[in-house]
């Protein structure tokens, strides 16, 4: 199945989720916020919440400089 991921379209499993996605752009849960066609996910609901076909994924780091 095709995902866009931070404006790359990525090929992931049939049956995806946000902590699965994650884990395979090796990204942990700490300072990481994931969006999904725009709604965010909170971190308590990534295992849960499953991808489907052509979504849109946005994955930001928190960055430390000033």
């Amino acid at each position: 199945m095709k995902v866009v991921v931070n404006g790359e379209e990525r090929t992931v499993d049939t049956v995806c989720t946000v902590a699965n996605l994650a884990a395979d752009l090796d990204v942990g849960p700490k300072g990481v916020a994931v969006a999904v066609n725009g709604e965010v996910v909170g971190r308590s609901a990534w295992a849960g919440r499953t991808l489907d076909e052509g979504d849109r994924v946005e994955v930001l780091g928190a960055m430390q400089g000033g």
